[in-house]
């Protein structure tokens, strides 16, 4: 394990993908828990109203009395939100389905955008001595994932072996281009994870050929396999680095914590 340098500001990745269902929820919680493997403090943001992050690692919906829907609407202190879990140098804020009506309420404040940005700012933060804050994007284009996009360093984009894959990309791609030029002219793509991979799949093959043709240095070498730890941790409420260290899943998930460790962003 390093011994992580803190600097003065976390590095904060959005991982977002406007489409449901390509390993998104499960990409944050498991790469922020490869990441506090290697060292590292993480702080993991729930945005989505489905709050999958949070029950997958083991936040009971009881629990999330103050939420990041009370950060964003409410202005309540970063501290009030951020829960431990059970895996030490590992934070989250939680979400519920209160952030459902989030992007209805946001239309009308002036500075709807930025809120997400200002709150993961707060002096109050820097006691965590955070390296990475990882925020769970809804799967959608919506206000909540712009708050996230404005309050990133980078976008992480997690990409389903699967067909039509790459078609939902171009779309994302004009938001961040729309957000670089409105509110975030620093905001980079870290790059496009590919997940749900089966390499005896000749479909995952070509999925991941036509990635990388296209979009080159921005794909990540590691590739993240379909595999059954990574779908059972969930419904144990752990990283599957936790539920089965030794599972090609969690290996996976080592190897990506590493390479983005490494690599800067790509564009």
């Amino acid at each position: 394990m390093v011994d992580p340098i803190h600097t003065r500001r976390p590095k904060i990745i959005a991982v977002a993908n406007q489409k449901g269902g390509v390993g998104k929820t499960t990409t944050t919680i498991n790469l922020g828990s490869a990441l506090v493997d290697e060292g590292y403090n993480v702080l993991l943001i729930d945005l989505d109203p489905q709050g999958n992050a949070s029950t997958g690692l083991g936040l009971h919906a009881q629990d999330r009395r103050v939420t990041t829907y009370d950060l964003l609407l409410e202005d309540a202190p970063i501290e009030e939100v951020i829960h431990s879990t059970d895996i030490d140098g590992l934070w989250i804020a939680p979400a519920t389905t209160d952030l459902s009506s989030a992007d209805i309420q946001l239309v009308s404040n002036e500075k709807r955008s930025f809120l997400l940005h200002d709150a993961l700012r707060q002096p109050a933060i820097e006691k965590y001595e955070l390296d990475y804050v990882l925020i769970d994007c809804p799967p959608s284009l919506s206000l909540l994932t712009v708050n996230g996009m404005v309050a990133a360093d980078s976008i992480l984009v997690p990409l389903q072996s699967e067909f039509y894959a790459l078609e939902g990309l171009s779309q994302l791609m004009l938001t961040i281009r729309e957000v670089r030029q409105s509110a975030n002219p620093n905001l980079r793509i870290e790059g496009v994870v590919l997940t749900m991979y089966d390499g005896r799949n000749k479909l995952s093959q070509q999925v991941e050929a036509d990635a990388r043709e296209n979009l080159g240095e921005l794909v990540f070498k590691t590739i993240i396999p379909r595999n059954v730890r990574i779908s059972e941790a969930p419904s144990y409420a752990v990283p599957v680095l936790e539920y089965d260290p030794e599972s090609k899943g969690s290996q996976a998930y080592r190897n990506l914590a590493r390479e983005l460790a490494t690599r800067g962003s790509a564009v």
